[in-house]
């Protein structure tokens, strides 16, 4: 009697836990995990360095309540350590293009030089390493010259008789401007003659400011060394604009001519590709391997291109420019090729478009893209894994088609 009992108050009890309505559950934890800018493959539970490459890894966060989301957001912090790089989608010539190996050199138009304007001995330089950049007015050697001495005493002495003589037959503003202006043509700035009337003195030895600006390229000048009028002290370089030039064949020589816009990529930039202008296409070949040469000018606002790199020069082949993405934003699976859009409050999409026909630089969009629209160019692999990540495997949920 007992038992059934027993079993009675079971199944009442069953009963009543089946006439309970299950309560949602809302996932509002926050979750992170540690990858590698590098290998975005990476997923660590623990802040440390990649198993790959050795790489510190960037934290990312997902907040649970927006797993499903279509969209991922990174804050500017994850943007700068992945190197998250965008370009807008425009019309770019996608014909076949003829690539040139060159090497980045400085421009010879922006180099510039200062000379000594006066004889006399180095007594101290102000500049001493090549690669130090260096302002018009920076201080850059002091020299012991007797002429400009005689020079300093000379217009000295034409300010002392102007306030102590008043001999009408001698015009003292005329002796004071011929001496200060050969003053400034031996090098002295209009400070420096200031300073020199409100002194009275003639120092032992003058400062010579640079008259020239730039990135020092050489110096040819030691303490101690005399100089002589017209030497050269140093020599500077402008690496804000900077040429790349490049060998070609003379049977190519017809696909370049002058003004001409080109593109140009730096292997040691991770494929960096701006836009460069032929500036120079030398009419004569070399006697020896029948080669022409070839300049390019190109611009260095940031300084991250340097003289000495390798560099690829690209030119389209006929045909006109359609609407193309840079070919590094394209990701191409077993289920088709898509990029990554970022949208106007700052997170991005993935989209997939049809390519069409394309060079190394950029690729034809068939469909999927408008113009204006901006891709990811740089990066893609580390947004492929955070969507991976968020969508549990299914990196094709939510993708807009």
């Amino acid at each position: 009697m007992n038992k059934l009992k027993i079993v009675f108050l079971l199944f009442l009890l069953v009963v009543a836990a089946c006439k309970q309505k299950p309560q949602q559950v809302t996932m509002q934890q926050n979750k992170a995990y540690y990858t590698c800018s590098m290998h975005p493959q990476v997923h660590e539970e623990h802040p440390g360095n990649c198993p790959v490459c050795g790489m510190k890894l960037i934290k990312v966060e997902v907040t649970g309540n927006n797993m499903a989301s279509d969209k991922i957001t990174l804050t500017a912090t994850q943007i700068q350590l992945a190197g998250i790089q965008t370009d807008t989608v425009r019309d770019e010539n996608t014909g076949s293009e003829k690539t040139l190996t060159g090497t980045v050199t400085t421009n010879e138009n922006n180099s510039a030089e200062l000379s000594a304007r006066i004889a006399g001995r180095v007594q101290q330089l102000f500049v001493r390493t090549v690669g130090e950049k260096i302002a018009v007015g920076q201080p850059v050697y002091s020299i012991y010259s007797e002429d400009l001495q005689e020079a300093e005493k000379e217009y000295l002495l034409a300010k002392q008789q102007q306030k102590l003589l008043h001999n009408p037959d001698v015009d003292y503003g005329q002796l004071i401007s011929a001496a200060e202006n050969k003053l400034q043509l031996w090098g002295l700035s209009p400070l420096q003659i200031k300073n020199l009337a409100a002194s009275g003195k003639v120092s032992a030895s003058t400062t010579v400011l640079s008259k020239v600006g730039g990135t020092v390229s050489d110096i040819l000048v030691h303490e101690g060394d005399y100089v002589t009028e017209g030497m050269t002290i140093l020599k500077t370089q402008a690496l804000n604009n900077l040429w790349v030039e490049a060998q070609l064949y003379a049977s190519d020589a017809g696909h370049y001519k002058e003004n001409d816009l080109v593109s140009v990529s730096f292997p040691d930039l991770n494929g960096q590709v701006i836009k460069g202008k032929v500036e120079f296409v030398n009419p004569e070949l070399s006697d020896a391997s029948k080669v022409d040469l070839i300049r390019v000018s190109i611009p260095n606002t940031q300084g991250l291109i340097r003289p000495g790199m390798l560099a690829y020069i690209s030119i389209g082949g006929s045909g006109a420019p359609s609407l193309a993405v840079p070919a590094s934003a394209i990701h191409t699976d077993s289920e088709g090729s898509k990029v990554w859009v970022k949208n106007a409050d700052g997170s991005f999409s993935a989209k997939m478009i049809k390519p069409g026909s394309g060079n190394q630089n950029y690729v034809q969009v068939l469909s999927g893209l408008n113009a204006g629209a901006i891709v990811v160019t740089n990066g893609v692999y580390l947004l492929n894994s955070e969507a991976v990540f968020k969508n549990g495997g299914d990196n094709m949920a939510g993708m807009k088609m």
